[in-house]
């Protein structure tokens, strides 16, 4: 074969091999929506990602705040905006999961109103204690609190609260909730003895490093990279677990060259140290690696597991 009979070969192969990235691109400007309010972790998070994406493949994206409902009102409006790949959404998780859960009648999508494109990141939850706690772990903790007739745990999200719920029904532990606005406030109530633990996802860290704190468990279903001796909840005989994941949709519909294309865009841009710097910043975690197939997975079993969280 000659060299021109292999490079013709070669071109009739790679023209037959299927839409690649470089095979569609936007008409317009990417409208890139954030569920959440201007100068949050997830608007921070959404910009940059945005900025990488744009970077990377020439296209404009235009970053729109939309929040309401913890993500709730930006994807009713994402499920009926054209599936063109001009239009995507990010957003948390267990939001959208625990509405899903608790009044699916009155949200006007569910899991198959979306394609999903990319996960972002997990935010690591951990069950923390004042370093001086007398326990060490969840079972030492839960006989704790049977014999003062309830420790008091602070949270900041609802579901950690149904966590402890479960964790009281099995456990007769009687766990008392006391409410914060942030992982901040639940930390200062913990350093100041206010409560004997705490739900927080990664402010506690420099506390925890200090010797300050101490980590009774993982509230997700992995253990902690930067606390890989200490199990999980699951592990410590709870079969329950909270996972917050940012992630990006798109409405359901995408043609598969552009859904191919915007989720290696926000792969590739998620690969960049800046975007990897500032996940770790905030969430003391890697980049998700979690593509379109693996991110749906995730959604479903999650779901699942927020239905054990209302016990259903």
């Amino acid at each position: 074969m000659t060299w021109k009979t292999w490079a013709a070969a070669a071109a009739i192969a790679l023209a037959g091999a299927g839409p690649a990235l470089a095979d569609w691109a936007p008409s317009g400007p990417v409208k890139l929506w954030i569920g959440f309010g201007a100068g949050g972790e997830t608007d921070t998070l959404g910009r940059l990602i945005a900025k990488e994406m744009s970077d990377a493949t020439g296209w404009t994206i235009v970053v729109e705040n939309k929040p309401g409902g913890g993500g709730i009102a930006m994807f009713t409006q994402l499920q009926a905006v054209p599936a063109d790949g001009q239009t995507l959404g990010m957003g948390v998780t267990m939001p959208v999961l625990v509405n899903l859960v608790t009044r699916p009648d009155e949200i006007p999508f569910d899991l198959d109103s979306f394609d999903y494109l990319h996960t972002v990141a997990l935010a690591q939850l951990a069950l923390i204690a004042p370093a001086d706690a007398p326990y060490d772990d969840l079972a030492g903790f839960l006989d704790y609190s049977r014999q003062k007739g309830g420790a008091l745990v602070a949270f900041d999200a609802k579901p950690q609260e149904l966590l402890m719920n479960v964790v009281n029904a099995g456990s007769g532990a009687g766990l008392k909730p006391v409410s914060t606005k942030s992982s901040a406030e639940a930390l200062q109530q913990v350093l100041g003895g206010h409560v004997d633990a705490a739900f927080n996802a990664g402010a506690h860290i420099p506390q925890l490093e200090a010797g300050k704190v101490k980590m009774l468990a993982s509230a997700n279903a992995t253990r902690h990279s930067y606390a890989p001796d200490t199990p999980t909840v699951q592990e410590q005989g709870f079969d329950i677990y909270v996972d917050p994941y940012f992630y990006i949709a798109a409405p359901a519909g995408l043609p598969e060259d552009a859904r191919t294309a915007l989720a290696e865009a926000i792969g590739a841009a998620l690969s960049k140290e800046t975007t990897r710097e500032a996940i770790m910043n905030t969430f003391h975690t890697e980049p998700s690696d979690k593509g379109p197939e693996d991110t749906k997975a995730m959604l479903e079993d999650g779901l699942v597991n927020t239905g054990t969280l209302f016990g259903k």
